[in-house]
């Protein structure tokens, strides 16, 4: 199984709250945060581990490179900025296609345990896909999620409806059938991961929500403490 990681965003809300390091190098309890997104993903038995990140920040290709040399599984790094987490998803997406796979962003922040039994039950699963959800809600613009009594997922939307008791928590295991879903959002001009979770259930896929008890995003100064803290379980 591949597993794959967006950090090609800018990470402009840190910067400008005094964070000096780029997003990617961002450390929680001496390790970054990308450095512990590989080590999970080893852990988790990776085939192959696929990342994009921007061309902006030299820090964070230099370290990508001496990264490459230490990882004890093949480690393909895309240097690109893009506009849209959907058109990273796209660049990534060329070496996903002959595997299920799992995606997340490079600031999605999880306890280690949950993650190893959603993969587990990932790979054991004949679903199209298995979206990670939590009913914690510490999100700006947060992605609301309707399932069936069986956690069949119906919908995505913006605003909480009736039967909405998850949001996304930004961790997408899928099959390469989910490829075609997304160069079809890609020819009709859609953006935003957002709307090509809607495209799925278009297209009929069956997908699964798994729920983890919290998973955090780290867009601001103040969730660096509140990772650290939530990782350390002192909450």
């Amino acid at each position: 199984m591949k597993f794959a990681i967006i950090s090609a965003g800018e990470g402009s809300r840190l910067s400008q709250e005094g964070v000096q390091l780029p997003k990617p190098l961002v450390k929680l309890s001496g390790k970054s945060m990308i450095d512990r997104l590989i080590d999970i993903f080893i852990e988790n038995d990776a085939e192959e581990i696929v990342v994009i990140i921007n061309n902006e920040v030299q820090m964070t290709k230099e370290h990508m490179v001496e990264l490459q040399k230490k990882v004890s599984v093949p480690l393909r790094v895309i240097v690109k900025t893009t506009p849209s987490s959907m058109h990273s998803f796209y660049e990534l997406s060329k070496y996903l296609k002959d595997d299920k796979f799992c995606m997340t962003t490079v600031d999605t922040i999880f306890r280690e345990d949950e993650f190893a039994d959603y993969i587990e039950a990932f790979k054991n699963s004949d679903k199209d896909g298995m979206m990670a959800v939590t009913d914690y809600i510490d999100d700006e613009k947060p992605l609301y999620i309707s399932t069936d009594e069986n956690l069949k997922i119906k919908g995505f939307h913006d605003l909480k409806t009736d039967g909405c008791k998850y949001i996304s928590g930004g961790i997408y295991c899928l099959t390469s059938k989910a490829i075609s879903t997304l160069e079809k959002c890609m020819e009709n001009g859609l953006s935003r991961m957002r709307n090509f979770q809607r495209e799925l259930i278009v297209d009929g896929m069956n997908l699964e929500a798994y729920p983890f008890s919290k998973i955090l995003d780290v867009d601001h100064a103040s969730d660096i403490v509140k990772a650290e803290d939530f990782l350390n379980h002192k909450e």
